[in-house]
């Protein structure tokens, strides 16, 4: 994992959800079985039932084959090699559930550098590529912008780093200061806007409380505490309590704290739940916020947690993508799967839809309407940053569930959904 360039993804959607990575004999067997649409180091699945093909229209139409690069970590036995490999996997299975002989894909390992991805990109375009999803990293983006930008060739990154973003460069991943004010948004409009915060000293703790601040203003809330504390559990416990006595002493001056911002993931919340409860929490007066960090298994289990509001995507749809991914590999697929299945997906989309030799220009990438996949509706900006429609979500004993749902648009023009 890379060191601060805060790719979120490692704390927040991936490490969380990590299972068994080995490849069963079966889905290998699979795969060895259909290769003809797939490019170096890559390999194919059957397609899954009940997917229509994508209507050929437009540059497809016209039988033009079409290649769509990936750019992943894929070598090596650790753990961001094992999940660039389920990457790669879902980038797979995209393609074949679509069914469309005219897109190839081209996979290839960038190493996780600067200097890999810069070679693996020089050759994808070498191939005929003419967009390229990943890199992951956001260490190894830059390498891989420099070659697609002389080759006028688009890259689809799924690191959530926004400094990387633009100049041909888009992220399909999720930007931590939008989910950040969609529940600050959500907690002031059910009248929660008296703050409260225990934020993590690390560098998503940084990029968190800065949005925290602006999302606050900017919803006419207030923060009457804020604490951070160091990722260890004893580390924790003193910052906690001077939290929780500060809402005790609101309470009784009769000007009480309505809300909790604890923005935290996997690595810190099963330490922090049983502290906070130590501590006295009220869930009868107490609403506790969260961010997409808490999308992680069997949160539930943290009874402090229980009741807690985050802003993340329906899930909906990941259950249905993940128990196909689980049926064709042999495995469950880490959270982040997801962003390399519909950034393929988007831009098979792109290639079927447009018009002319150019499908994947920038006014096509940036279209309002954006793209419904795994993840909800995202549409890419101009500054290569994603909007992402996000719903509120509650934690209960088993899984969450969903008390306000994803905006059906992010613009003035409403998004029409794909089935999935």
């Amino acid at each position: 994992m890379p060191h601060l360039s805060y790719d979120l993804h490692f704390s927040r959607h991936l490490l969380r959800s990590l299972r068994a990575f080995c490849i069963t004999l079966s889905a290998v067997l699979i795969m060895s079985a259909c290769s003809a649409n797939l490019g170096q180091q890559s390999a194919a699945i059957a397609p899954a039932a009940n997917n229509a093909p994508v209507p050929q229209t437009g540059s497809m139409a016209s039988k033009r084959q079409v290649k769509i690069a990936v750019l992943l970590p894929l070598a090596g036995f650790d753990q961001s090699a094992a999940i660039a490999k389920s990457m790669k996997q879902a980038a797979e299975m995209a393609l074949f559930e679509r069914n469309d002989p005219r897109v190839q894909l081209v996979v290839k390992d960038d190493g996780g550098t600067a200097r890999g991805a810069q070679t693996a990109a020089t050759n994808a375009v070498a191939e005929g590529a003419e967009i390229i999803i990943g890199p992951l990293f956001s260490s190894a983006v830059p390498g891989a912008a420099l070659v697609a930008r002389q080759a006028n060739v688009p890259v689809l990154a799924l690191s959530n780093d926004a400094r990387i973003a633009g100049n041909g460069v888009y992220l399909m991943s999720f930007l931590v200061e939008q989910e950040v004010d969609r529940i600050v948004e959500y907690a002031a409009s059910r009248g929660k806007r008296q703050l409260a915060a225990l934020i993590p000293e690390n560098a998503y703790g940084q990029i968190v409380e800065t949005a925290f601040r602006n999302s606050v203003a900017r919803h006419g809330a207030a923060i009457r505490i804020l604490e951070r504390y160091p990722l260890k559990p004893n580390g924790m416990l003193k910052p906690a309590q001077r939290v929780m006595k500060a809402i005790k002493h609101a309470k009784s001056a009769g000007l009480p704290i309505e809300a909790l911002f604890v923005p935290g993931g996997q690595e810190s919340l099963p330490s922090l739940g049983p502290i906070l409860a130590y501590s006295g929490l009220d869930h009868n007066n107490i609403q506790l916020l969260g961010t997409g960090a808490w999308d992680y298994p069997n949160i539930g289990r943290e009874a402090a947690l229980v009741g807690g509001w985050y802003a993340g995507p329906d899930p909906s749809a990941w259950n249905s993508f993940s128990e196909r991914f689980t049926r064709t590999f042999g495995h469950t697929p880490p959270r982040i799967a997801s962003l390399a299945y519909d950034a393929v997906g988007y831009a098979m989309t792109l290639a079927a839809e447009g018009s002319g030799p150019q499908p994947f220009a920038a006014a096509n990438i940036t279209r309002h309407n954006g793209y419904v996949g795994v993840d909800g509706l995202v549409q890419l900006t101009p500054t290569g940053r994603p909007q992402r429609s996000l719903a509120i979500l509650e934690v209960q004993n088993f899984g969450t569930t969903v008390v306000d749902a994803a905006p059906s648009r992010l613009g003035p023009q409403t998004v029409s959904s794909i089935s999935y």
